[in-house]
C-alpha cells in the first residue's frame, strides 16, 4: 500500500491560491478551515492529501479546491492568447483568481492560437503533460474547419500522402485524414502539432481556413454542454480518453 503524503496545512493552501501562510494562520483560528465536519485550529499541523480531500475540507465556507495533481478541460474561445506573459486577454485569465496563483502552476497541454476555438486541456502534472505531448503517444487532435473556397477533391488523398510539405520546412507531414462534411466544411484529424498547421496545410493546397475548432484530443471529445470560456474538472476516465481513439 503506497504511503500518503502529508503537507503542512497552512503550506498547502497558500500553495492553492488561499493566500499567504499567514492569512491562512487567521483562517484556522476564525475557525473556517473545516475538515470532516471538524475545524483545524493549528496551520502548522501536517494535512494527508489524499483524492478525497476536496470533498472532506471546507475553506471559508466553500468546498476546497482540487490539491495538486488537478487537470481541467477549458473550451477556449477566440481572441484569447495560451500565454502567461503575452498582452491581451489570456486563457489563465479564464480561471478563478486563485487558480491562477497555485504552485505547482497550472500549464496548457499544447497551445491553441488566439483565433482557434476549443478544447483545450491545462493541468499541474508535469508527467502528465509530457506523457499527452509526446510523439510517441501518437495523441490524434481533430479540427473542425470551414474554408474560404470549395474543397477541390484531392485533399485527402494529399493530407494523407506522408509528403506533403510545409513552407519553410524540410521535413514531410505526417499522413493526415480529412472528413469531408460539405464544399467548404471538413474535419481533419492531425497526428503532429506544428506550428499553425492545419491552417497551412490548407494554404499549401491553394486554400484559407477561415474558422478554426478543436474538438477532440485523442478519444476526448468536447462536451457539447461546456459553454465558451468555461472549464470543467477532469476526472480519471476523462484523462484515460486522451490515449485512446489515436
Amino acid at each position: 500500500m503506497s504511503k500518503v503524503a502529508t503537507l503542512r496545512l497552512d503550506r498547502m493552501l497558500a500553495n492553492m491560491g488561499y493566500g499567504s501562510r499567514r492569512e491562512i494562520a487567521l483562517l484556522t483560528r476564525a475557525g473556517l478551515v473545516i475538515l470532516d465536519g471538524a475545524p483545524l485550529r493549528d496551520a502548522d499541523q501536517r494535512i494527508p492529501v489524499t483524492p478525497d480531500l476536496a470533498q472532506r475540507m471546507v475553506v471559508d465556507g466553500e468546498a476546497l479546491d482540487p490539491p495538486p495533481g488537478v487537470t481541467l478541460m477549458l473550451h477556449k474561445p477566440l481572441g484569447v492568447t495560451c500565454s502567461h506573459k503575452e498582452a491581451g486577454p489570456l486563457v489563465y485569465g479564464l480561471l478563478p483568481e486563485r487558480w491562477r496563483r497555485r504552485d505547482p502552476a497550472l500549464s496548457t497541454v499544447g497551445r491553441l492560437d488566439k483565433e482557434t476555438s476549443g478544447l483545450l486541456l491545462l493541468t499541474d502534472d508535469g508527467a502528465l503533460l509530457h506523457r499527452i505531448i509526446a510523439p510517441k503517444s501518437n495523441v490524434a487532435k481533430r479540427y473542425q474547419v470551414t474554408l474560404d473556397r470549395p474543397l477541390k477533391g484531392n485533399e485527402g488523398a494529399i493530407f494523407a500522402s506522408g509528403t506533403l510539405m510545409l513552407e519553410g520546412e524540410e521535413k514531410p507531414l505526417l499522413p493526415a485524414e480529412i472528413e469531408v462534411h460539405d464544399e467548404t466544411h471538413a474535419a481533419v484529424t492531425l497526428h503532429e502539432g506544428r506550428y499553425h498547421q492545419v491552417r497551412r496545410m490548407f494554404a499549401a493546397v491553394g486554400n484559407h481556413v477561415t474558422a478554426l475548432h478543436r474538438d477532440r484530443i485523442g478519444g476526448l471529445t468536447l462536451p457539447t454542454e461546456l459553454d465558451a470560456g468555461s472549464h470543467r474538472i477532469m476526472g480519471a476516465a476523462d484523462i484515460a480518453a486522451v490515449f485512446t481513439g489515436s
